[in-house]
């Protein structure tokens, strides 16, 4: 069943414990998703009948290994182009997200594979997100999210959410790209010389190895 609105609603399923364990109620997805929480029962029956998700009445729904496998492939779609963007066409970091959603159901599995080559197979993206490699895996690293790091820990920035532009560019702004290291402080981080203190909304959005 080829449908942009089922690939949605499984990467959506599939982000939600990327860097965390907690799986993902109806309620959350209908939030996440912007939709009535009515039809996200109607399409998670429908998931569940699909072989994609399960479920129970009330309960969290996970990702059947089809639905991961097949989550897993849009999401690769989508983060490669993103990479692609960034690195070949000088787009920033908060403005591929958009683009890449297009994009992402549109281009054939050819030029897809043409991309990873182009770009040397990279294994994350701009957002410092795994890129699933073409059977699904992942290559992650031990992590922590900087809201829960005790002050003093140092760490390198694994990742910072693209869900919202605006962190992404505080957290540009803060020194805080991917690779930087950084060390926590009561307020914030401090970069280098430079201490910059970090509103929650940040916190909650930048996950530093452990």
């Amino acid at each position: 069943m080829a449908s942009p609105a089922v690939d949605d609603y499984l990467k959506t399923i599939y982000h939600h414990t990327e860097w965390q364990d907690e799986r993902m109620t109806p309620s959350q997805l209908a939030g996440v998703l912007g939709l009535a929480p009515s039809s996200v029962t109607e399409m998670v029956k429908k998931l569940a009948s699909l072989g994609l998700v399960t479920h129970r009445p009330y309960g969290p729904v996970s990702l059947t290994a089809t639905g991961e496998r097949r989550a897993a492939a849009i999401i690769r779609r989508h983060r490669l182009i993103e990479t692609w963007l960034v690195r070949e066409f000088d787009y920033a970091w908060d403005e591929v997200h958009d683009e890449a959603e297009v994009l992402e159901h549109a281009i054939s599995d050819r030029l897809l594979a043409g991309i990873d080559d182009l770009l040397g197979h990279p294994l994350f993206d701009p957002h410092g997100d795994a890129i699933p490699r073409a059977d699904g895996t992942v290559v992650r690293e031990p992590f922590v999210l900087l809201a829960d790091a005790a002050a003093g820990h140092t760490g390198r920035v694994l990742r910072v959410s693209d869900r919202d532009a605006d962190v992404l560019r505080v957290a540009e702004a803060a020194g805080m790209t991917v690779a930087t290291e950084v060390t926590v402080t009561a307020a914030g981080v401090r970069v280098g010389d430079a201490e910059t203190a970090l509103g929650d909304d940040v916190r909650q959005a930048v996950w530093l190895s452990a």
